[in-house]
């Protein structure tokens, strides 16, 4: 993640900035040139030639991102990917929605930067990528994918539900944008894993056709198998090649942005940064060379703190070889 500044003031802002604290100037994010500006009274800003206005959903779904103006409120491309969302009426439901919207738009933004593809369900319903985000307190919600269409648990941003699941299942980490990134590894799968990627994709992950419920059945009675951690890079991932895969795209993820955001505050080379060009092998070996060392520190500074490491995982052999596969399917797109 970049680092801004407020162009009224040079206040220090974050992604999610609609106001800067400092002058009180009104914010907005717009994609295309990844940056944020100050807006005037009305709202608006002119960018390059185009007046932007606010995304429709600024105040539903505590949108900052910027649209450009057509003379009605429009969507932006982060929200426009929102299929269903609770009703108006459900105030603790749209609360957790805005939540699950900014780290939606997050993912959208590093997935931007890495050139992958993003096109909505209804303009292409074969690839097509849409979000269900649904609260669990008033009908049955299952986090997951299906042809493109990816189903979020808003409980999934309530703190207390969150951390009882986390420690139920035993997972090392559970956060909004870690089960956004997961699912989008099961829709990238559909999207780049295609017949010439697939005898590489078996051989790292085996059979995607594999029997999911069965698989299911015996993660949840057997649980992973011994010594799973030198081949996985989490326990969940030992469940299913299509669960393995969507692990590892999840931790491409984690690792570019957060090497991204490090280069923006001199934590990490220049050269780490999601737009940079880091192709093939050489470049796969670059980003781990400056992660490891860097995740190590951090984790180091959490336990300074008291908290848990920042990035509870190995990454052992097989599993930087998943990883580079992720990662030879996203920079050859």
């Amino acid at each position: 993640m970049r680092d801004f500044l407020c162009r009224e003031c040079g206040q220090r802002l974050s992604f999610e900035n609609s106001l800067c604290l400092h002058c009180q100037s009104p914010l907005g994010f717009w994609l295309e040139t990844r940056s944020i500006y100050t807006l005037d009274d009305s709202g608006k800003v002119e960018v390059d030639d185009i007046l932007l206005d606010k995304c429709a959903n600024a105040v539903v779904a505590q949108c900052n991102w910027l649209i450009e103006w057509t003379g009605h409120p429009e969507l932006c491309p982060s929200c426009a990917l929102t299929r269903t969302r609770p009703s108006d009426a459900d105030q603790e439901a749209l609360k957790a929605f805005g939540q699950a919207e900014s780290a939606k738009r997050r993912l959208v933004l590093e997935l931007t930067e890495l050139g992958l593809p993003i096109s909505g369900f209804e303009g292409n319903p074969v690839n097509g990528l849409a979000f269900d985000l649904l609260s669990s307190a008033s009908e049955s919600v299952v986090t997951g994918h299906a042809n493109g269409v990816i189903t979020l648990d808003l409980a999934e941003g309530d703190d207390v539900h969150r951390e009882q699941m986390r420690v139920e299942l035993a997972e090392p980490y559970r956060t909004v944008l870690g089960h956004f990134r997961h699912e989008i590894g099961h829709y990238f799968q559909m999207v780049l894993v295609d017949d010439a990627a697939r005898p590489g994709f078996e051989a790292l992950f085996g059979n995607p056709d594999e029997d999911y419920q069965a698989a299911i059945d015996r993660h949840y009675s057997e649980g992973a198998p011994q010594g799973w951690e030198q081949n996985y890079v989490s326990s969940y991932a030992t469940m299913h090649p299509a669960e393995d895969f969507a692990e590892t795209f999840a931790h491409y993820l984690h690792i570019r942005d957060t090497l991204d955001t490090a280069a923006a505050f001199a934590m990490a080379p220049a050269g780490s940064t999601l737009d940079s060009d880091l192709p093939g092998d050489v470049g796969f070996d670059r980003i781990i060379e400056w992660w490891l060392p860097l995740s190590w520190a951090l984790n180091q500074i959490n336990r300074s703190m008291g908290h848990p490491d920042m990035y509870p995982f190995v990454l052992a052999g097989p599993v930087l070889d998943k990883i580079r596969f992720v990662h030879s399917l996203i920079s050859s797109d």
